[in-house]
């Protein structure tokens, strides 16, 4: 399984890193430390071909330019493990994105994760998972709770994460801009 993500800006990495941290260092939630490069997470895949995926993200890449994504307050997939995550919120650029991504993806044979099919994926930036319990959540949002979420972020990319060992790592990266003009693409319309 792979993950096609857009990874944060320096800022909102730097932001979501401490997050993070004071987790660890409060409750010892340490999962989400599997993914090292905060992200919004555009679908996952199964890796049957690599080749196929990394021309797909190449042309979609090429096609389309930096966006601009809205966050605001924290929310919970629910779950014996449950996960925490800053909701990215859906605009129609954000779903044409994603939607334009899945046709890309599907039409190189890749099978799409169900939580990512277009109707159904909820984007966020995952802030705890794998080693939370419904206790611990109740008590790491209370701990977050004064904090602001409302963000601002801009994407500029389409990145790989492949598995190695027990971590998701960067294996791809592929910018989001038009660099012959030397300007971000305005959104587009079809892939």
């Amino acid at each position: 399984m792979v993950a096609i993500v857009s990874l944060l800006d320096e800022v909102h990495t730097a932001r979501m890193n401490h997050l993070i941290f004071l987790l660890e260092q409060e409750f010892g939630l340490k999962g989400v430390q599997a993914t090292p490069d905060p992200h919004l997470t555009w679908l996952t895949a199964s890796d049957a071909s690599l080749a196929n995926i990394k021309k797909a993200l190449t042309k979609a890449a090429g096609l389309c330019c930096s966006l601009t994504v809205k966050t605001t307050g924290l929310g919970i997939f629910p779950g014996e493990k449950p996960v925490l995550y800053v909701p990215v919120i859906r605009t129609v650029a954000v779903n044409q994105f994603q939607s334009h991504l899945f046709e890309a993806i599907t039409d190189s044979n890749q099978e799409v994760g169900p939580n990512y099919q277009p109707d159904f994926w909820l984007p966020h930036l995952t802030l705890a998972l794998a080693d939370t319990t419904p206790v611990l959540l109740g008590q790491a949002v209370q701990f977050l709770n004064s904090l602001n979420f409302n963000w601002e972020i801009k994407l500029d990319n389409l990145s790989l994460l492949t598995k190695v060992d027990d971590k998701y790592l960067r294996e791809s990266y592929f910018p989001l801009e038009d660099y012959k003009k030397g300007q971000p693409v305005k959104i587009f319309n079809k892939l």
